[in-house]
Formats: structure tokens, sequence, C-alpha cells
């Protein structure tokens, strides 16, 4: 199958590793990975945040970059769930009906990884080898938008050597939430507390989620706290092997 990848922003400019797992994955399925270089931004930070208007060009560009293709994978939740929940939206708000019969027919098209995999390709043993003690964090857009559901964990109960472990309250939200952090830096701080305090208890080596932005949030708390734990995007250890 030829697959087009978003590789949203996050990954680009500080987690690439998420993105080049993504490739190595699909290519070692057996799939062609199609990077078109016209991509940018989805525009969520910008719907979140009131800059619908500032948003369209965005928009009209993710539809138009991937228009040419079948299927489409992101490896986030957070990006998946605005395409396909926001973006026919802000281009019907904004009185461009052209544009949201495109966004609607390339959003159809557009699968957060997890979703790719099981829905679409029909795999859950992706030939994966990871030796470590892992929880998962189920992220609020994935858990909200995108509805993924247990397809995350599924995956990861097939990857040889890798021991799942539970995550208490796992659906409670991490508190990063985009610029929620920042505007409401105290709320965000008790909510990140209580999720670090969850993972800790785990004993997990690992905290893996299938958003950078989350992990992003989560492995600086874990990190200031000096736990030890890392975190990693839901991509790598699905790439990884007993060969790496």
């Amino acid at each position: 199958m030829r697959i087009a990848f978003f590789a949203t922003c996050l990954a680009d400019t500080l987690f690439p590793e998420a993105a080049k797992a993504t490739v190595r994955l699909l290519e070692r399925l057996g799939h062609e990975v199609v990077f078109p270089f016209e991509q940018t931004c989805c525009g969520q930070m910008h719907i979140n945040t009131g800059y619908q208007k500032e948003a369209l060009p965005l928009i009209r560009r993710y539809a138009k970059t991937f228009d040419p293709y079948d299927v489409i994978v992101v490896p986030s939740g957070s990006c998946a769930g605005s395409i396909r929940h926001q973006h026919a939206m802000v281009a019907t708000r904004h009185g461009d009906a052209g544009l949201a019969g495109r966004s609607t027919s390339v959003a159809a098209r557009t699968y957060e990884l997890s979703e790719l995999l099981i829905d679409v390709l029909e795999v859950e043993d992706v030939g994966a080898y990871y030796p470590h003690r892992v929880t998962y964090h189920p992220t609020c857009h994935s858990l909200r938008m995108t509805r993924v559901g247990d397809k995350p964990l599924r995956l990861l109960r097939r990857v040889r050597g890798l021991e799942l472990v539970e995550l208490p309250a796992a659906e409670q939200c991490c508190g990063f939430g985009g610029t929620f952090a920042l505007k409401n830096a105290d709320t965000s701080t008790a909510m990140l507390a209580d999720k670090m305090d969850n993972v800790v208890s785990t004993g997990a080596e690992v905290c893996t989620a299938g958003d950078t932005s989350c992990l992003m949030h989560i492995g600086g708390g874990l990190s200031r706290n000096n736990t030890g734990i890392r975190t990693i995007h839901l991509a790598e250890i699905l790439a990884s092997t007993e060969a790496s």
C-alpha cells in the first residue's frame, strides 16, 4: 500500500525519532511511505486558541497536499483529531463550501497510527521486540476525538519482550492541553503531578503514548523529578526489533 505521511510540527521540530520510527515500521511491514514536502502545520494550535481565520491557509494547504493520496497516516491523535473534526467545520464557518467538502474527503482518509495498523492494514503483531516494563497513557484527543479505544494497547500486547502494566486513572488528562499549560500553569502543574504519581506507581521503565505533546509534558516532569522513567512514542516501540 502507498501511504502518505503527515509528520506533524512537534515530530518535525522536536521529536524526529517518532517520525522516523513511523516510516521504518510501515516500510518493514511492506508498504511504500510517501512524504509530501509541501506539508506544514495542521492549524490546530490556531483553531484552539481562537484564530480560526488564520488557520484557513493551513487547512487549505493540508487539503491540497494530501488530496492525491488514498491513505494518510498521522502519528498523533491530537493532529488527526483536528484534521477530522475541525478542518471542515472551520471552512464552513468562514463560508468556503468547496474547502469544507475537500477537507471532509481528505479527513476521511486520514488515520492515527494505531487506527491505520489495526483498521486499515489489519495487523496487530507488527514484529516488534522491546524488552522493557511499559505503561501507556491514552491521550485526551485519542480518547475523545479520534476514539482509538484500546488499539494502542492491542498493539503493545503483541510486542515481544514487553511487560505492559496498567496506568492508574489512565483516562485523566496530563495537564498539557497546548496553551492551557501556559495560561493555566498552576492547574496544569497539579494535573501533571497526579499523572506522574500514577506513572511512578506502576514501576515502569517507560511511559508511552501516541502524542509527542503529552509525552513532552510528562517526560519533562519525570526528568525534573529524577524518576529515571523515560517517555517514548508508541511508533518507536513498534518499530523496535531484536536486530535494532
